[in-house]
């Protein structure tokens, strides 16, 4: 039988396509108050209501702003500290890969800054409404890109090298040591963390490289899951009593495994979360 959501309160960013989408309209299906967090405002609007009108749930309700900047992350907590008291999931999920090397209006990596930061800065603004409506999820959307990957502090906004993948895959890393950093630091605070990979998902990601990528994308596509298979281990981990309590883990497939020996390093962890905080003074 699927979890019920009624009374639930989720925020979701990225929730405008792809696995975003898809989780939104599983959660707005089992009942939950559910907050689309986005940088479209048509967009926004239209999925919005086209997930009231799927899913018979009036409690629907959008955000506009871009993540990839410190004010627009503020705004994003600032507007829904507005409007809600409660926060019982909230779901990182806003991301994208850039094959050359972009700047945000902060001045940051864009792939940092949208990939990594926007998820801690977003989650630390949000920790005490958490805190205040435990038992309370947090979701932090990873990806086995993350796989054989190290953090170069001397590197961080890939300033002085620049691989699109390589680039992502360690910001993949970083969600990874954020959600294990985050959890140690939540211990006993009646909130869980956990990171998850969605699988290789026919969904927009990536178009906004050009030509060749799309084009690259379109090829290996008729592998690819759907956005709801994509989805369906974060709408697990946002609802199901066997994950009650459990925290600091990483699943792949509804399932716990261990991700690589990199994202367990405390110490990375520890320097990133320093660097991070001063980043978002």
């Amino acid at each position: 039988m699927s979890a019920s959501m009624q009374g639930k309160t989720v925020l979701i960013t990225g929730a405008t396509s792809g696995i975003g989408l898809a989780m939104a309209r599983e959660l707005a299906e089992r009942g939950a108050h559910v907050t689309l967090v986005g940088r479209n405002s048509a967009k926004l609007a239209t999925v919005a209501e086209q997930i009231r009108t799927q899913t018979g749930n009036p409690n629907i309700e959008t955000i506009l702003a871009d993540l990839a900047t410190h004010a627009g992350v503020q705004l994003t907590a600032h507007e829904f500290k507005r409007r809600r008291t409660r926060l019982d999931v909230l779901i990182n999920n806003a991301g994208a890969i850039y094959m050359t090397r972009q700047v945000s209006p902060d001045g940051l990596e864009m792939t940092f800054a949208l990939n990594h930061l926007n998820y801690f800065h977003l989650t630390n603004l949000l920790l005490d409404t958490l805190k205040a409506t435990a038992p309370a999820r947090i979701i932090n959307v990873s990806s086995d890109a993350h796989r054989g990957q190290v953090i170069d502090f001397d590197n961080l906004q890939g300033e002085k090298s620049y691989s699109g993948w390589t680039v992502y895959g360690r910001s993949k890393l970083m969600n990874l040591l954020f959600t294990y950093e985050l959890a140690r630091r939540l211990t006993g605070k009646g909130v869980t963390v956990n990171a998850m990979h969605p699988g290789f998902v026919a969904t927009g990601f990536g178009k906004n490289n050009g030509a060749l990528m799309n084009l690259a994308m379109r090829l290996i596509s008729p592998i690819a899951r759907t956005a709801e298979e994509g989805a369906s281990t974060g709408v697990y981990l946002a609802c199901s009593a066997e994950v009650e309590g459990v925290s600091g883990k990483y699943f792949v497939d509804k399932q716990p495994v261990p991700s690589d020996p990199a994202s367990y390093d405390q110490k990375t962890a520890e320097r990133l979360w320093e660097i991070s905080l001063e980043m978002i003074a």
